[in-house]
């Protein structure tokens, strides 16, 4: 049998095998034991926190999470309800936390009077905190976390 019949076969049992159904029924880990072929009843929603406590962010250029309800929020095209807090101009008078600059900057980093239309839609990267499990393990660590642990002193051993 000349290479290329055998190279042919081969490619014809590969592909075979490929498409033959799985024996196992395949699961996915969070959806935890209920195969993917059927429907999972989701966990209950945890309740969303209304402390009003920053949180470390998980990740490095994670946006900030809502530390607090926003429930009943109007946030589209005629009016943000974050901004009556959060926007420069209100801030000194409701302590909230100032929008960053970028968000008053266009894609060519032009500064603007007003939100940048694409930083408008607040939900789109900030999102209210829970008190949820992960799904799944994380083990960020901030870079601050791991400067001061390099720079601290070895421990003295006796």
């Amino acid at each position: 049998m000349n290479i290329r019949a055998t190279s042919i076969a081969l490619v014809f049992l590969i592909g075979a095998n490929a498409w033959a159904a799985p024996t196992d029924p395949m699961v996915d880990p969070m959806r935890g034991p209920t195969p993917l072929t059927e429907s999972a009843t989701p966990p209950l929603m945890p309740p969303v926190e209304n402390r009003d406590v920053r949180r470390m962010r998980t990740y490095s250029m994670q946006p900030p999470t809502i530390p607090h309800k926003i429930d009943g929020y109007q946030i589209d095209k005629n009016f943000n309800r974050c901004l009556a807090c959060h926007a420069r101009v209100n801030t000194e008078q409701t302590q909230a936390v100032p929008l960053s600059v970028t968000h008053y900057m266009d894609r060519d980093s032009n500064v603007l009077a007003e939100v940048s239309p694409r930083r408008y839609f607040c939900l789109q990267c900030h999102v209210p905190q829970t008190e949820a499990k992960p799904l799944v393990p994380n083990n960020f660590q901030d870079i601050d976390v791991i400067l001061k642990r390099l720079s601290a002193p070895a421990p003295d051993k006796k």
